[in-house]
């Protein structure tokens, strides 16, 4: 089955949240109809197949493995000199088990599609690098759901280094207000590590969830050079109603910069946060957007022919109801809403707008795993055109103010097992959340490799699609 494509082909649409909703879509700013920009396409993205993650070895700590991973992942375009002319050179660097999130180095097999989509057909990652927590004294306060993030610039003014982000779920406790970005060098893993600095005066929550490259050319044309984005979309809203991008340099502020630094960001991408009461009409949001979207990893698309696109990869909420509390034991469509304590946000429509107060309640026998669930989910990469992200950081456009052009669902791709590890957080078939985790880019070969989530028993896998 080939992966649904939906395009937006209007000039300018603008979407109502509908009665009772807060705020609207931003204008789906379609310029580039107009002066003939050339974008990558959906179909322009065309699947090479999976690779395996190595096991653990044995006796080795949970810590020092990729089960439960998926936060991080960066390609290295110098990583493994000596691997095969295959055509998938270099290595990824990828963050571990999610609580100390140690980072390792794997090379890059020749990838397999499994026409039964099973993990032991796939050919299985080397250890290039094992193990190291490369975090010193830094972020070893975030210990509840880490956020983590890696970037490595191959060539910079600073050499070859990986830029670090690190966060938390939940970083309102004052001793968890910290800056989020760091360097290091790639080789030893966690030398010369360098931070910490925060991104301007944006958002903890808006900052720390992934990094792509901005090519140098863009960059220079305009952000004043500033060649890392940097961002995260956190569920509920707290960074912002859809994915937030900042470009950053750290190494204008110095080499390093003084621990502490606030680095001078310019905003790329960002919508309104949470929602407010009475609703604001002027709000902006992600078309479609719903409180447990989830947007892990993202990537700055570019083509030898001159083709670009902005990316984010992740879970997309698609259900006509979305709400915070549980999954209903009776069924999907059927809310089971938290209607005490601090946890009282609600129960929504797809529109945004409240549901129906008899759906408002409470369900038996549901699970511990609170949070934000949607009827349904599905993963998707969503694309950006450069050019509208150009008009923002120009200030001809609110960060808040251009839509992505167009959508592509992978569930197809993907392997999705009925999990056999956290069955509960997870969720049960078509209100599985956790599907994608990060992305990293070869942009050389216009490779993308994304991660999956559990989708061999605790371990994701890594997928690869390839820009024509």
């Amino acid at each position: 089955m080939r992966a649904r494509t939906s395009l937006v082909l209007t000039a300018v649409l603008v979407i109502a949240a509908g009665s009772g909703g807060e705020g609207r879509a931003a204008p789906r700013v379609r310029r580039h109809l107009q002066r003939g920009t050339r974008l990558v396409q959906p179909a322009d993205l065309v699947y090479v197949g999976a690779i395996r993650l190595p096991d653990r070895d044995d006796g080795a700590p949970v810590e020092a493995s990729f089960e439960y991973a998926g936060q991080a992942m960066a390609y290295r375009a110098n990583g493994d000199p000596g691997g095969p002319a295959d055509g998938f050179p270099g290595s990824l660097l990828l963050s571990g088990f999610d609580v100390e999130n140690r980072i390792a180095e794997i090379d890059i097999p020749l990838p397999v599609v499994s026409p039964g989509k099973h993990p032991e057909d796939l050919p299985v990652a080397r250890l290039l690098q094992p193990f190291r927590d490369v975090r010193g004294s830094l972020f070893t306060a975030f210990t509840e759901i880490p956020r983590v993030a890696l970037l490595w610039l191959g060539s910079s003014p600073v050499g070859e280094k990986v830029i670090a982000a690190w966060g938390q779920h939940f970083q309102d406790d004052p001793a968890l207000v910290l800056p989020s970005h760091a360097w290091l060098d790639p080789a030893p893993l966690g030398a010369n590590l360098a931070g910490a600095w925060w991104v301007g005066e944006q958002s903890l929550y808006s900052v720390n969830g992934y990094l792509l490259e901005i090519p140098p050319a863009w960059a220079d044309a305009h952000t004043g050079g500033r060649r890392v984005a940097t961002g995260r979309a956190r569920d509920g809203g707290w960074s912002g109603r859809g994915p937030a991008l900042f470009a950053i340099a750290p190494w204008l502020s110095g080499s390093p910069p003084p621990p502490g630094t606030r680095l001078a960001e310019v905003p790329l991408l960002l919508y309104s946060h949470t929602r407010s009461d009475p609703p604001d009409p002027t709000a902006t949001r992600l078309g479609g957007y719903q409180e447990p979207d989830e947007w892990e990893g993202g990537a700055w698309l570019g083509t030898a022919d001159g083709r670009a696109a902005v990316v984010f990869v992740g879970t997309k909420a698609t259900g006509a109801l979305y709400w915070y509390g549980w999954v209903n034991p009776a069924g999907s469509d059927i809310p089971c809403v938290e209607t005490e304590g601090t946890g009282m946000l609600g129960c929504y429509r797809a529109d945004g707008s409240p549901c129906p107060p008899e759906l408002v309640r409470e369900c038996a026998g549901h699970t511990s795993e609170r949070g934000w669930w949607s009827a349904s989910m599905e993963a998707q990469v969503i694309l950006y055109d450069p050019a509208d992200l150009a008009a923002v950081a120009a200030g001809m456009l609110a960060p808040g103010a251009t839509q992505p052009y167009a959508t592509l669902a992978i569930d197809d791709r993907l392997f999705l097992p009925e999990p056999t590890v956290e069955p509960a957080a997870l969720g049960p078939g078509r209100q599985r959340r956790y599907r994608l985790g990060e992305s990293a880019y070869d942009r050389e070969r216009a490779l993308l490799y994304v991660l999956e989530r559990f989708a061999d028993a605790a371990t994701p896998v890594i997928h690869v699609w390839r820009v024509r």
